[in-house]
């Protein structure tokens, strides 16, 4: 089979400079990975359309359809833009175009097809259907999560970049704070900050609720508050529409600031979180963002490859409980039910690092560590990490400075 694909728009990949080809070697190992997947679920095609995974198997973003079907060349079946052309590139309006030119080139009609269902529109679930008179339609979303989830090491080497790029920010945060600033005062000086550091803009997450804008920053007791998004912790946001995170609470003495602020400085992200206090910090703060780190280093000595995720939340669990800090583990109105997850061109990526997660930890794959304690009257404490999981334990890539430090 051929996964080559001949093409002539012109993209500017800074971050992936030798990906100046959709032949690029990367790019068709991915590709191969589907075919796999195609051949593993007894499938005849899979029909990929969400905007990640469109750039993940291609190395760029387009609006349509990419077509893989075993046996057959890939096809990208493209509606906007106008301007990439090439043999294996077919620009239509509708996704009843793509039988009809299986059609006319001879090339055989899948009646079982793997497609992203979890994200797809279910009218146009329906229309794939109808269109190619499928006997069925599997859910590819959860199995391309579960590809993407093991990195190269040329992707470890971007989110690596990224990572120096994040510390090299959260170094700055001294410089950001002001006395008498509020929290979303704070965050707009750190945002500003962050895409004159290159940062691209995009929090890039998976599934819904989980609306948000490059990260969060939570101060004093509005780090109790909780939301209705899917993240570690909450806040009640700004606005009814955006009930997430800061809020317009006044920085004070006494009170600690949690910046989790996206490392999307590359297309795939690494993600950190680092804790501050105003004046000074209690002796709750001091004990608790030990514990954050003890529990950090507890983890990174004991997982590896062939690790069960949920060990690792029993593990952070425990020493929270052994040093009576549980009611305040991962929230307190609404504690939140993991301790870390999996990290890429998305967020939350597999595994999530939860009691009833049944996932192992594998080679390659890229995870988010973020033990965190909420203080009623003083606010969220805790240490998040990015590590490459290798078959000897974990590697941290982002090294920055993980005490509380006082602004």
């Amino acid at each position: 089979m051929n996964n080559n694909l001949t093409y002539t728009i012109e993209i500017n990949l800074q971050d992936y400079p030798e990906m100046n080809s959709y032949n690029n070697i990367e790019l068709i190992e991915r590709r191969n990975k589907v075919i796999q997947l195609i051949t593993d679920k007894s499938a005849e095609a899979c029909i990929i359309t969400s905007p990640v995974n469109i750039y993940y198997l291609c190395g760029f973003i387009f609006d349509g359809f990419l077509y893989l079907q075993q046996g057959e060349e890939p096809i990208l079946f493209v509606k906007r833009p106008n301007d990439i052309v090439g043999e294996n590139v077919v620009t239509i309006r509708k996704p009843e175009q793509i039988p009809e030119y299986l059609t006319q080139h001879n090339m055989p009609i899948p009646k079982i097809i793997m497609a992203e269902t979890d994200v797809m529109p279910y009218t146009m679930a329906l229309r794939l259907r109808a269109a190619f008179g499928a006997n069925e339609l599997l859910n590819a979303s959860a199995e391309m999560r579960n590809i993407r989830c093991i990195k190269s090491e040329y992707e470890i080497g971007i989110m690596k970049n990224s990572a120096q790029i994040h510390a090299s920010v959260y170094k700055q945060i001294p410089t950001v704070y002001r006395k008498g600033m509020t929290d979303i005062e704070f965050q707009i000086e750190m945002e500003y900050l962050m895409r004159k550091s290159g940062s691209m803009g995009i929090f890039r997450t998976f599934g819904q609720n989980m609306d948000i804008f490059m990260g969060s920053i939570l101060a004093g007791d509005n780090g109790q508050a909780a939301s209705p998004f899917d993240f570690a912790l909450g806040g009640s946001g700004a606005t009814p529409i955006l009930p997430i995170g800061a809020n317009g609470t006044a920085l004070k003495s006494g009170t600690t600031l949690m910046v989790d602020m996206a490392g999307n400085y590359k297309p795939l992200m690494d993600d950190m979180t680092r804790s501050f206090a105003i004046d000074y910090a209690p002796p709750l703060a001091v004990k608790a963002h030990q514990v954050s780190i003890d529990i950090l280093n507890a983890i990174s000595k004991s997982a590896k490859s062939g690790t069960p995720a949920a060990e690792l939340y029993f593990l952070a669990e425990q020493i929270s409980k052994d040093n009576e800090l549980d009611s305040y583990f991962m929230g307190t109105k609404q504690q939140a039910k993991f301790v870390g997850h999996g990290v890429g061109l998305e967020i939350n990526e597999p595994p999530v690092l939860a009691p009833r997660s049944k996932e192992i930890l594998k080679t390659g794959m890229a995870i988010a560590i973020e033990p965190k304690f909420v203080l009623p009257g003083i606010g969220p404490v805790g240490v998040e990490n990015t590590y490459i999981v290798r078959e000897e334990g974990l590697e941290n890539i982002t090294i920055c400075d993980e005490s509380l430090i006082i602004l």
